[in-house]
């Protein structure tokens, strides 16, 4: 059976089919959040977070969290959380991880993000995610 590597619209449905299955208190909030799907970070993208290689990025989330926004400095630009397609099919045919989950995990770890989550508040909001 042969594979057939997930589209960039593939991968835009599944990571808002993940956002729709979060609990009403961490979806709402995510709704003024831009999804986008890119095949690669660019440069300025890969330096904001000091990485080199653009193989090494699969997902980033660009904006102010809600823990420091304020109604008297709102934000300029709307928060953006992007996948980068060509680093997430690389590392799942590396790790053999499945399309939804590592789907999942990216978003739902961005998402947190934009809470101001630490590491492990991410992996309990990924855990209330539905499969």
């Amino acid at each position: 059976m042969s594979w057939t590597e997930p589209t960039a619209a593939e991968f835009e449905t599944a990571a808002r089919d993940i956002i729709a299955r979060l609990p009403d208190e961490f979806r709402d909030p995510l709704t003024g959040v831009v999804l986008q799907v890119k095949e690669f970070a660019n440069a300025d993208q890969l330096s904001s977070v000091d990485i080199q290689n653009r193989w090494h990025l699969t997902g980033l989330y660009e904006g102010t969290p809600l823990t420091e926004q304020s109604q008297w400095s709102p934000s300029e630009m709307p928060p953006v959380i992007s996948l980068f397609r060509q680093p997430l099919l690389r590392e799942m045919r590396e790790t053999g991880v499945g399309f939804a989950d590592l789907v999942r995990h990216v978003v739902i770890h961005e998402a947190g993000h934009h809470f101001g989550f630490s590491d492990e508040d991410m992996h309990a909001l990924e855990d209330m995610a539905d499969d």
